[in-house]
Formats: C-alpha cells, structure tokens, sequence
C-alpha cells in the first residue's frame, strides 16, 4: 500500500531504519519504532480502544514486524503494512469485545477498503507531522521550551503566572515567544514539512504556538 504523500524527516529515510532494524540494529529498531509508533496510537484511538486494549495492538503489531521485517520487500512499502496491521489488530479487538457474531467479518490488512486505507494514509501524515515537530521542539533552547509549554497550556496560564514561573517580565512575553516560534520554523525539518504539505503545517505553525 503506498502513501498519497511523503514527508520529510531530518533523521534516516524509511528505507534506511528498516534496513538498518533487518540487519539487527539495535538503534535502527528504536528509530524505527519511535518514528512510526504514532501512527499506531492515531489507528487506536479512531477504533477508540481502551488504553490497555491500544497497548495490546501495539505490542501485537511490533511483534509481526519482528517476524516479517525480512520478508517485507520494498522498506518504503512499510508505512503502509503497519497502518494496515495495526487496523486489523484493532479490529479484532472491536470484534471480540462485540462477540463471537462479529468474529466472521474480519478484513485481511491486503484487503481494506479504499476508504479506510485513505484514512490510514491520513493518519500517517498527521503521526509524521507530529513528530518532526516534537523533533524540533526538543532542539529548541530550554527557556524557550518551558515558554512554550506554558502558553499550550489548557486551561491557559495567565501571563503574569509565567512572568513570575519563569522570570520574564510580562510585556516580553510575546516578543520571546515570536523569537522561540522563529527558531521552531527555521528548523530544516519543520521547513521541508511545511513546504510538503502547506497549508495546513503551516497552520500548525502560526501564533498559536501549536506544539505537540
């Protein structure tokens, strides 16, 4: 199943981290995982599981991979099988906690409709996005990580709370945060993401200060 768009990540490409896990390398494995567990997440909470059931799926579809990493094929095809199986693990789920009528109705991850496999691809693009900016968020100078935090707070914190948390006098609350939201944009990472699909990166990235 291939995806309707590519992003783009600072680190290794896809092809790279799955050659690298197939190979038995333990960082590429951990890569692997940190980048696209999201995408797992995203497919649960849509099947709206239960944190332990969201577990389970999770813990089921990396263990296939373990299995079937060597006979994937084509590793930029692998965003694509893990959307795929995670559906399909949650499914099972939805199905079991129904009873056993609905055990009949399974779908094969090769056979998911059009549809679902469009929202798949979403969901991808939106884990991705998600994580390129957690990336460049953490490379962000700490005074402007703890500002930022605190105005993506919810409820909001009141300025003069984060004036007196954070030592900043109110009236250079907003300069600061421009200059932080500057440093978050001119990120190579977050540039090459809002250039693949602007607007809506973009949007994220206005004065809204949305960081995941």
């Amino acid at each position: 199943m291939g995806m309707s768009k590519r992003t783009v990540h600072a680190g290794p490409s896809v092809n790279d981290l799955v050659t690298r896990a197939r190979n038995g390398d333990k960082q590429g494995w951990d890569a692997l995982v940190e980048r696209y567990a999201p995408l797992i997440w995203s497919i649960c909470r849509r099947y709206q599981l239960s944190g332990a059931d969201a577990d389970a799926v999770n813990q089921s579809v990396w263990l296939q991979l373990v299995r079937k990493l060597d006979t994937l094929g084509d590793p930029a095809a692998f965003p694509g099988w893990l959307a795929a199986t995670a559906q399909r693990e949650c499914g099972k789920v939805r199905r079991a906690a129904r009873g056993p009528r609905a055990a009949g109705y399974g779908l094969d991850a090769e056979n998911i409709p059009d549809e679902q496999t469009g929202t798949a691809e979403h969901e991808l693009l939106v884990a991705e996005r998600h994580t390129t900016l957690r990336q460049a968020f953490a490379d962000l100078p700490p005074r402007c990580q703890r500002l930022i935090a605190q105005l993506t707070e919810d409820p909001p914190v009141p300025y003069a709370q984060i004036s007196a948390e954070l030592g900043i006098p109110v009236g250079s609350i907003g300069p600061m945060r421009g200059r932080c939201l500057e440093k978050l944009r001119r990120d190579p990472a977050v540039i090459a993401l809002i250039n693949a699909v602007a607007p809506s990166a973009g949007d994220e990235l206005s004065g809204k200060a949305a960081v995941p």
